[in-house]
């Protein structure tokens, strides 16, 4: 009987299990893979984004381009002009405004300005606003008006004139920070790099 209650306690004493060392150092090692795991997440997440705000706004810009391009061409009566085109036949301005409809018949006529506004400062990021006024025999008859893009650093029309003055061409040059739809705030510690786009386009007396 002896012997027996000898050996049962010999084998209790030789379970096998886990120190407090070994433990330790398995949370420590698990600790280190998650928190590697999730700074790679968390990188790739923000390098994502970056991307997606890019093409978006890319996207954005050229068709607000495009479209501005096609209003300059199917305009007339621009400005603001020089006082004297001959002297100085080129000038550059954040604001540019046109004849965009008339309609002799019912004697409407439309004038569409494009201007630069100040967004959250004096030093930007700005806005572009597209603005749309009625007149009917000369008489003011409404006005609509509608942000184009924002987050713009730069709004620039740079617009050369012939004798008349006529306009000849018109140069528009945005510089803007890529955003998207989101507002996470995420991807703050990582440099955006902005996006230019510069188009000239010619009323269609002038284009070629």
């Amino acid at each position: 009987m002896k012997s027996q209650r000898i050996n049962r306690s010999t084998k209790r004493t030789r379970r096998n299990g886990f120190s407090l060392i070994e433990v330790l150092i398995s949370l420590t090692i698990t600790s280190t893979l998650l928190t590697a795991t999730m700074a790679a997440l968390d990188a790739s997440f923000k390098s994502y984004k970056i991307t997606t705000e890019g093409a978006s706004t890319n996207v954005v810009a050229r068709i607000v381009m495009q479209r501005v391009t096609s209003m300059v061409r199917t305009g007339e009566e621009f400005g603001p002009y020089p006082v004297n085109p001959i002297s100085t036949p080129s000038i550059e301005s954040t604001w540019m405004e046109f004849v965009s409809y008339r309609d002799p018949a019912t004697g409407v006529h439309r004038v569409t300005r494009l201007e630069r506004r100040d967004g959250e400062g004096d030093d930007g990021p700005f806005e572009l606003w597209y603005t749309v006024t009625t007149f009917t025999n000369g008489d003011f008859t409404s006005v609509s008006e509608a942000p184009l893009m924002v987050g713009l650093n730069k709004v620039l029309f740079e617009m050369e004139y012939d004798v008349g003055p006529t306009l000849r061409r018109v140069t528009i040059d945005l510089i803007m920070q890529p955003d998207d739809v989101q507002d996470a705030a995420v991807g703050a510690d990582l440099e955006t790099p902005t996006i230019r786009l510069v188009a000239s386009a010619s009323p269609r007396q002038f284009d070629d």
